[in-house]
């Protein structure tokens, strides 16, 4: 069986609807913290297992009978790593017999603020002894697009990423990959760089929506600092609006790029285009 962690999330829904496609239901695992989110898993057959992250006994009884394990990271800055551990701890009281784990590009050289508690679970989850792969996730385009409305209001795309350039996927892409991993042959200590086919940089990114949409969206570059004040305007947390402001920055320094093409090697497909992302976000 194959479990599946946060499966009720953007990234997990979608890598449960792909295994779906050519694993039998009833050998798939939604691992959640809400059963009622998970209602239409479990219509199909999905075995439904509610445990939160960090709960190692609730964690390990969900991972009964489970031969493989997909540990989406914690979206709860700060707590991610102890979180995870406990979820590497449990798999291995279940017996698991490999863990895969969603990291961040090159966390072991990247410079942004989310790669060190990436970092520190990868280090725990190869110290635990514990089978594992690494999936090492490129930026999401859809990272890009949560904040089009107000993009499209204010008639410009704002940031602090200069002409860094990005080489981003949809999650999709990512989903798809996590299941090429999880129904391969069962394989320890392999490491993927997982990124788009295609870089650009944000200056690109607000002429295509304007392509798109047939209004004039320019780019507008900030300083960090500046990006944060901003942020911190129009309502968003300061963890959220640092951490967004940081992965520009990141950007400018070339964290987010990659030109290995490793993703759509794994899927066996190129990797979606940004104009195909931006267009069904503008479709919604």
């Amino acid at each position: 069986m194959i479990a599946i962690t946060g499966a009720t999330g953007q990234l997990g829904r979608l890598v449960l609807a792909q295994l779906l496609k050519t694993v039998p239901a009833d050998q798939l695992v939604a691992v959640v913290r809400d059963s009622s989110k998970a209602a239409n898993f479990a219509e199909r057959g999905v075995s439904v297992r509610v445990a939160a992250y960090g709960d190692r006994a609730a964690l390990a009884k969900a991972f009964e009978g489970v031969e493989r394990v997909l540990l989406i990271s914690s979206n709860e800055l700060g707590q991610r790593v102890a979180q995870h551990v406990s979820a590497i701890e449990a798999a291995k009281d279940a017996g698991v017999k490999q863990l895969a784990y969603t990291s961040v590009l090159r966390a072991d050289t990247s410079t942004l603020s989310v790669a060190k508690e990436h970092l520190e679970t990868e280090q725990a989850l190869i110290a635990s002894g514990l089978p594992y792969v690494l999936l090492r996730n490129g930026w999401y385009t859809e990272n890009y697009l949560r904040s089009l409305p107000g993009v499209l209001a204010n008639g410009a795309l704002v940031g602090c990423a200069g002409s860094g350039r990005i080489a981003s996927a949809a999650c999709q892409d990512y989903a798809e990959a996590a299941a090429v991993v999880l129904t391969a042959p069962l394989e320890s200590g392999r490491i993927y760089e997982l990124a788009g086919d295609d870089a650009f940089s944000l200056a690109d990114l607000a002429a295509e929506i304007s392509r798109q949409t047939g209004k004039q969206i320019p780019y507008q570059d900030l300083s960090e600092p500046a990006y944060v004040e901003l942020l911190l305007k129009v309502g968003m947390p300061q963890v959220y609006a640092e951490l967004i402001a940081d992965s520009d920055r990141g950007a400018a320094a070339g964290d987010l790029f990659d030109d290995s093409r490793t993703l759509s090697t794994l899927i066996d497909r190129p990797t979606t285009p940004i104009a195909e992302t931006i267009k069904m976000a503008l479709a919604r």
